[in-house]
């Protein structure tokens, strides 16, 4: 497997990298976006960080408020998914509850998050896509109904006025575990 955040066809017309291994090297390419395009992603990437590193510094921190995932939402991610990593392993050593709130992160978030409400960005000025929001927006609804409820997804089904059977497609949809939510 090769990365690169470079555009490799650009280079061999410029002469930058060789011809003869790019073809060797492209053999499956995989172009993954940049996670300020993938807007989705950070919440579900941030709660595995957040599992993974509670386990690992042996700390009990149930989940991320709201604001400070709207924070997460905000910002721009330079160093994409391992600037997100370190942000929540260092949120994960400075909180001191077991919840991470938005003081728990680090300065540039707070600032991103200061910034957008400021600006008051028109929906047409989005980089997000429809989808992309609608998705985000459903599961901020769906988790912070099963923070509400402990976890109890009927309780949380009773919260949304929404079937089960609903409420059971988007946690499967949307990656979302109710057990990370019971106190």
């Amino acid at each position: 497997i090769a990365a690169t955040s470079r555009n490799l066809e650009e280079l061999i017309t410029s002469g930058g990298f060789r011809e003869d291994l790019y073809y060797r090297l492209n053999v499956f390419p995989i172009i993954l976006p940049e996670l300020r395009e993938r807007k989705a992603d950070i919440v579900l990437l941030a709660e595995h960080f957040l599992n993974k590193y509670s386990t690992q510094h042996k700390r009990k921190i149930n989940r991320i408020s709201t604001p400070a995932v709207n924070m997460m939402m905000a910002y721009h991610w330079p160093g994409n998914v391992r600037e997100l990593e370190n942000c929540i392993e260092r949120a994960v050593l400075s909180c001191t509850e077991n919840v991470i709130h938005g003081y728990d992160l680090p300065p540039s978030l707070q600032t991103a998050q200061h910034n957008a409400s400021e600006l008051s960005v028109a929906p047409e000025n989005m980089e997000a896509d429809f989808n992309t929001m609608v998705g985000s927006f459903e599961r901020e609804l769906i988790v912070e109904a099963l923070k509400r409820n402990h976890g109890n997804v009927a309780a949380a089904c009773r919260t949304l006025r929404v079937t089960p059977r609903i409420i059971h497609y988007k946690i499967r949809k949307l990656g979302i575990n109710p057990k990370w939510y019971v106190n």
